[in-house]
């Protein structure tokens, strides 16, 4: 048995690294110079930058697992905080410390902190009825007809739930699959507390959890090629020759790992595939924007992670509280919005501007730099047709965190997906 994955993202790595702890020869084939994919690292002016500030969850539990699995202490690769959630001056929800899950939300919904005692009562009565309901719908819609629907007031909607669908779905409320976002309500806050809780990367991606996974995969026997782009990938005999940089190498089996709008090309020779390439064909993508805000050393904030309403910065991160690097500031905006109009500078301008006013006392920035992802997570909407991850051409599989599952475009997502993967490998 040899296997092919292709793409080093998340998706790849995962299905890699639980291929090569059974025995199995993979090799990894990224056309980058380094692994990661939307979850990689960069170096700026002294400073180690992620292109994206990805935020975990303690129900996240297969990337936990695989984490383990390499080798990663996860209580000193992240900063756990029981869930708390701020907007600035506007809301802010804590769960308690003493009650087991659901209550430990149920009561901080009754505390929250900036709601009318009307609206506690709304927001309980919804989390109430999605738990009586098993967090089920009878029919998928839009997040934002769901919530109108159950009659949720615009200040829980604005402060409460659309924040937590932007930060899960990377999908605005109007759009976004109200049966997706219940999944990730039901996992994150209906059965143990720990899932609640907020894993914040002490150190950037790359070293948190994609250089770990990929001397695993060595360590095991795995192969991993950089800097090798997959052109062609043909039917052969029992199995599949795979063409790159003028070489060829046959597999029994291939994981293709890559993004939605690669493979059409990626599986031009496998017709077979015109299924899955349709569906993938069909979807729309949101960009994430990350705004690092580099100030003085002495700039902290009071908590490590606060949302804003009312402009374009949608969080804002204390990199110096969470991995050392003091003053730096990062800031997220998810999904479309008057934001992509703007040349980078401008936004960098704006979201300067906006800090300032939340936090009068930030003194003037040393520098800034904008990472744009335009096509950062396909747009979760309602009944959404996601390929499997099985596909009709024997021994050839998809993974990605666009394929089939609960959850939306997030490293667990993606992380589930490889693992599947691997799973149907080992069973054929």
């Amino acid at each position: 048995m040899r296997v092919a994955v292709i793409g080093g993202g998340c998706a790849g790595l995962a299905a890699a690294v639980a291929l090569a702890e059974r025995g199995v020869f993979v090799t990894v084939f990224e056309a980058a110079k380094q692994l990661g994919g939307r979850a990689r690292g960069l170096n700026w002016k002294g400073k180690r930058l992620d292109n994206g500030q990805h935020i975990l969850i303690g129900a996240y539990r297969d990337t936990l697992r695989l984490m383990q699995m390499a080798g990663i202490d996860a209580d000193a690769a992240f900063m756990r905080l029981p869930l708390q959630l701020i907007q600035h001056r506007q809301f802010r929800l804590r769960a308690s410390a003493r009650l087991p899950a659901p209550l430990h939300i149920l009561c901080g919904l009754l505390r929250a902190e900036g709601l009318s005692h009307r609206e506690r009562l709304a927001a309980l009565r919804l989390m109430i009825a999605l738990r009586l309901s098993g967090f089920r719908l009878k029919q998928d819609e839009a997040l934002g007809a769901f919530l109108a629907r159950y009659r949720q007031p615009e200040r829980v909607t604005r402060c409460l739930w659309e924040p937590l669908c932007l930060a899960a779905l990377n999908t605005p409320v109007a759009q976004a699959s109200a049966q997706v976002f219940l999944n990730v309500l039901r996992d994150s806050f209906s059965k143990t507390k720990s899932d609640s809780h907020l894993l914040l990367p002490r150190i950037d991606l790359s070293g948190l959890l994609i250089e770990p996974l990929g001397r695993y995969i060595r360590t095991h026997g795995g192969e991993i090629r950089l800097g090798a782009t997959v052109t062609a990938i043909r039917r052969q005999d029992e199995g599949f020759s795979v063409e790159y940089a003028e070489e060829t190498q046959h597999f029994s089996h291939v994981v293709a790992a890559v993004s939605p709008f690669r493979l059409p090309d990626l599986l031009a020779q496998l017709p077979q595939q015109a299924q899955s390439t349709r569906q993938c064909e069909s979807y729309d993508y949101q960009p994430i924007y990350s705004v690092y805000v580099q100030y003085p050393d002495s700039v902290h904030l009071p908590f490590p992670m606060i949302g804003l309403t009312g402009g374009h910065v949608q969080w804002v991160l204390d990199r110096g509280g969470l991995d050392g690097q003091a003053g730096l500031l990062a800031v997220v905006i998810s999904a479309e919005g008057p934001h992509q109009k703007l040349t980078q500078e401008a936004l960098a301008e704006e979201i300067i501007r906006e800090l300032a006013l939340a936090f009068p006392e930030l003194p003037q920035p040393r520098w800034h730099k904008v990472i744009a992802e335009k096509r950062a997570t396909f747009a979760c909407t309602p009944n959404l047709e996601r390929p499997t991850q099985k596909t009709d051409i024997a021994n050839f599989y998809l993974a990605g965190d666009y394929t089939a599952g609960d959850y939306p475009a997030t490293i667990e997502g993606a992380v589930r997906s490889g693992i599947t993967c691997a799973k149907l490998i080992l069973a054929s």
